[in-house]
């Protein structure tokens, strides 16, 4: 099999397909963007972090790239992980990343009006089993599919290899109905397909996989990967939140406190900043203080109320690009999931 021992770490991106450019924007958006000279090239670098080689493969050459140690780390979808993986693999899932949201679903003809629910779906397999023939199903996920077929008491089918577009199967004939991948829905109903009631097998998004092995053996590649997930993980947490600013007016900073705490939830994580704003005109013996709250983006508007209350003016908001913790914990949980895996 082929080995990566070098120090530095391998990243594989997809080449194409929809994951490409979330990845790559993604990516950006972290501060990892990816500079690729040239479009034909299937390698890159990330300046930001010197020490990690971007390879573009694609999607469904991800996992097995990263699974025989081709590669440290790679950016697919689950739905990938979750077909592939084996017993005894060495890939770990690293980071879920947010994006590429979608989901593996059982979709049949929408002629079929008496069926739309997994139960009608069960009891049209036993009919077609009677009448000597299976429920075909085409799908490029044939260990989901199976599996979760059986655990939901679906015995009588056959699963249909196919290459292309399956949700034109159906209409071509050679299957019933289909387990396919799906966003929005948009393409099955362009093709006549409904969705099966409870007929989710899977949700899946981008999500960053490593292989355990070379990422033990190597410190160099381990710390690069910290770099990655503090950026990464940061980016994450910070679109949960946003920093306002007011200006209010109060006797003293204690006093300007004491007002924003009669709202905890909306007086920043740990509490609200305050700092002394040097007036060009003074209005009395009151003094001006610039207060500053983080706090999530669900009650912005309540904060912004709030600081209102207390006479706040001049509010600004801004969206952080990250907002770091006291430590790495999607960092700390890999060394933790590599460590039980050595023992």
């Amino acid at each position: 099999m082929p080995n990566n021992n070098g120090t530095v770490l391998r990243l594989a991106l997809p080449s194409k397909g929809a994951l490409e450019k979330p990845a790559m924007d993604f990516l950006a958006n972290a501060g990892l963007r990816v500079h690729k000279p040239n479009e034909r090239q299937y390698s890159a670098t990330i300046p930001a972090a010197p020490g990690i080689e971007v390879l573009f493969q694609r999607v469904t050459d991800i996992f097995d790239k990263v699974a025989d140690g081709s590669v440290d780390l790679g950016i697919t979808g689950f739905d990938v992980v979750s077909e592939d993986t084996e017993e005894g693999d060495d890939v770990v899932v690293v980071q879920t990343l947010g994006f590429g949201r979608c989901e593996l679903v059982l979709a049949v003809p929408e002629s079929w009006v008496d069926i739309s629910s997994l139960a009608e779906l069960a009891d049209l397999a036993t009919s077609y089993k009677e009448k000597g023939r299976e429920l075909r199903i085409a799908t490029k996920y044939r260990n989901l599919a199976r599996n979760w077929l059986y655990e939901h008491g679906l015995t009588y089918f056959s699963l249909v290899e196919a290459d292309g577009a399956l949700e034109v199967a159906p209409s071509m004939g050679y299957a019933d109905m289909i387990a396919d991948i799906t966003s929005s829905g948009t393409t099955l109903r362009e093709n006549r397909l409904k969705m099966l009631d409870g007929g989710t097998l899977l949700k899946s998004e981008a999500v960053l996989i490593g292989n355990r092995r070379t990422l033990l053996d190597s410190q160099d590649k381990l710390q690069q990967t910290r770099l990655m997930l503090e950026l990464i993980e940061a980016h994450l947490r910070a679109r949960k939140f946003v920093s306002i600013t007011a200006n209010i007016k109060g006797e003293s900073q204690e006093a300007v406190a004491r007002l924003l705490a009669q709202e905890p939830k909306l007086s920043g994580l740990m509490g609200p900043s305050i700092t002394p704003v040097y007036v060009k005109v003074r209005d009395g013996d009151s003094h001006a203080y610039a207060v500053t709250v983080v706090v999530e983006r669900d009650v912005l508007l309540p904060t912004i109320d709030h600081l209102r209350k207390q006479e706040g003016t001049d509010i600004t908001v801004f969206a952080p690009d990250y907002v770091f913790d006291s430590k790495s914990w999607s960092f700390e949980n890999l060394v933790e999931l590599l460590k039980r895996q050595r023992r």
